[in-house]
């Protein structure tokens, strides 16, 4: 009897150490930086091209803030920056969890790449961030100095870690993309017709192309529209004009600038389901639309903005 039970006392401590490895495994498989950047790599691009904010900053927050896509916020709320609520700023779905205080409420999104449109505007919607927006792209240390002087968070070592992780993984790289990322809602690239300058007054540099039957051309690094009308020997307002901006407008990389006026319809697409964070603005650039003709083609009125989801009709009226 006395084997009996020292055999079953032996086979018990087994069993028991067995279950012991097993559950302390981690039951999700955790990504690893160099995973994280590979996924959202092109992501971080495209919002560099269509914000401003450099590639490497993004990744390097989004790395930071979510610890690498692992973090509870991250995973369940799809939320990669750390951003909140703020009150009435914020009239999306929410994630409850304790941060700096209990229960605090943090913006929730449908897929992460509405994480990354978000952190873009956040950046640019606030104020207290407008001056990074003077500084070049490359310049990524200039940025993250200037995210920790502007508050976003507040740990002391906040820009030197942003900055390690952009150096280490070489990050910086991704900051020098002057092509147009690809975009689910731009054309296949047979139907952007690459037009040959036919003047003396059309830089050899430059590429000129052809969307709705407007000739445009794609923002490089360090045009503005002086520059642009100075290159092309055209007048600055007629740049404003064909492309229905103020003189005080400040162009970023991968823009899309007109050379002539826009259509009042589109000539081949019927409807554009906007995107988190699109504007009527974009949408008119996007398909060489007027702005008034767009707004009235959807009923809407002059100022007002889309909501993710929302059918915008390009070539017949709603």
């Amino acid at each position: 009897m006395r084997n009996f039970y020292s055999i079953l006392v032996f086979t018990f401590l087994i069993l028991n150490s067995q279950f012991s490895i097993l559950f302390s495994q981690p039951s999700e498989y955790k990504m690893t930086r160099p995973e994280y950047v590979e996924k959202y790599k092109d992501i971080a691009i495209k919002e560099m091209l269509e914000n401003g904010i450099p590639a490497s900053i993004t990744l390097a927050q989004g790395m930071l803030e979510s610890d690498n896509g692992n973090s509870a916020l991250a995973m369940y709320a799809n939320n990669h920056f750390g951003i909140k609520c703020h009150g009435d700023d914020w009239k999306g779905e929410t994630y409850i969890q304790d941060d700096d205080a209990k229960d605090e409420c943090f913006r929730k999104y449908k897929i992460a790449e509405e994480s990354y449109d978000d952190h873009s505007n956040f950046l640019k919607s606030k104020g207290r961030y407008a001056f990074l927006f003077d500084l070049r792209k490359t310049d990524y240390k200039g940025w993250a100095e200037g995210l920790h002087e502007a508050g976003y968070a507040t740990d002391p070592s906040y820009a030197d870690r942003l900055i390690k992780l952009i150096d280490d993984f070489k990050l910086y790289q991704y900051d020098r993309m002057q092509e147009m990322a690809v975009d689910k809602h731009m054309k296949k690239k047979e139907e952007m017709q690459i037009v040959q300058p036919t003047t003396s007054s059309i830089s050899a540099s430059r590429k000129l192309f052809l969307n709705n039957r407007i000739k445009y051309i794609v923002v490089e690094d360090g045009d503005t529209y002086y520059k642009i009308a100075h290159d092309l020997d055209m007048r600055l307002w007629q740049l404003h004009n064909y492309n229905e901006t103020g003189k005080q407008t400040c162009l970023q990389v991968g823009d899309i600038v007109y050379l002539q006026p826009k259509r009042k319809r589109s000539q081949k697409e019927e409807i554009h389901t906007a995107r988190f964070g699109e504007t009527m603005y974009y949408i008119s650039q996007l398909y060489g639309i007027k702005m008034r003709h767009l707004y009235k083609m959807n009923n809407m009125l002059d100022g007002q903005e889309p909501n993710a989801g929302q059918k915008i009709y390009l070539k017949k009226h709603k």
